[in-house]
């Protein structure tokens, strides 16, 4: 199984995108059964990226993370909704105000990926996990929706989804009972047993979670 695996460049007070610090440590792996590319913070640049890199490799699953600084676990996310909106301008100064992202697409889609399976490998590893509901109305829905619009156009019925990491964990950090981080090898953990997931070809039966 050929895996795309994105995930997203620094923006806004994020000197360090902890997506992309995951999707480069894979990248330098150099894995026959992965794909990587680190996409733009823009809303429409990050689109057409991952859109063309879903029709001209064709892979057998897609995974996007993006960073959530206020979440405390990985969140696997469960749907992702045809609305850009949000109270910061992307990279390239856009403030998107309730603008959808597929004139011609449905409200939400659901995430395709193996959720509850994804979930309890994290668990069984004792890494914090959740399934989240919500993706935002940022560039990482707008990644999540595009990915799964552009497989639905093209009537590929594969794994697609999305995962929200949280903040890197600094080291002075370390011992604090409030932080909201975790170390990066952790999440490239979490990562590596979700793709483990997909390639031993678990599957909950659904496809919505």
């Amino acid at each position: 199984m050929r895996v795309l695996l994105t995930g997203f460049e620094p923006f806004a007070d994020i000197a360090v995108n902890p997506s992309q610090c995951i999707v480069e440590h894979f990248q330098a792996q150099r894995r026959d059964d992965l794909i990587t590319r680190i996409l733009p913070t823009e809303y429409q640049r990050a689109g057409d990226c991952l859109a063309e890199a879903i029709r001209e490799y064709q892979p057998d699953a897609v995974i996007s993370l993006g960073v959530a600084q206020s979440r405390k676990t990985i969140s696997i996310e469960r749907i992702a909704v045809n609305v850009d909106d949000a109270a910061i301008a992307d990279n390239a100064g856009h403030l998107a105000s309730g603008e959808r992202i597929a004139e011609d697409g449905p409200v939400a889609y659901w995430s395709t990926l193996p959720l509850e399976a994804m979930k309890a490998a994290l668990e069984a590893h004792n890494i914090p996990v959740s399934i989240s509901n919500h993706a935002g109305a940022y560039i990482c829905n707008h990644a999540f929706y595009t990915a799964r619009h552009t497989l639905e156009t093209l009537g590929r019925a594969i794994p697609c989804g999305f995962i929200h990491v949280p903040d890197l964990l600094k080291i002075e950090e370390a011992e604090s009972t409030t932080t909201t981080g975790l170390p990066l090898d952790v999440m490239i953990e979490g990562v590596e047993l979700c793709l483990n997931v997909l390639n031993n070809g678990q599957s909950e039966g659904t496809l919505n979670g």
